[in-house]
């Protein structure tokens, strides 16, 4: 090929770094942050950024899951106590 882009490839997609510059990743990690998962969350990354594969992970994996579970169960008490 002579340099010509692939059909369908978005090529004017925005570096990782720009668009973490936009907020974009600020917004969600203040979305984990709001569910106190958070640290779930982390370890999860921290786990599969060591061993890339997410079959290793699954102990931190279902952590975050009980987590987000039980955040939802409260969301979902709260919403019925209105």
């Amino acid at each position: 090929m002579s340099g010509a882009k692939p059909p369908g490839h978005n090529w004017s997609r925005k570096p990782k770094e720009e668009e973490e510059e936009e907020g974009e990743e600020d917004a969600f990690d203040l979305m984990i942050a709001r569910t106190g998962c958070a640290s779930f969350h982390y370890a999860v990354q921290d786990c599969m950024a060591e061993h890339q594969d997410w079959r290793k992970c699954q102990p931190q994996v279902q952590g975050f899951k009980e987590c987000m579970k039980e955040h939802q169960k409260q969301q979902a008490e709260e919403h019925r106590r209105r």
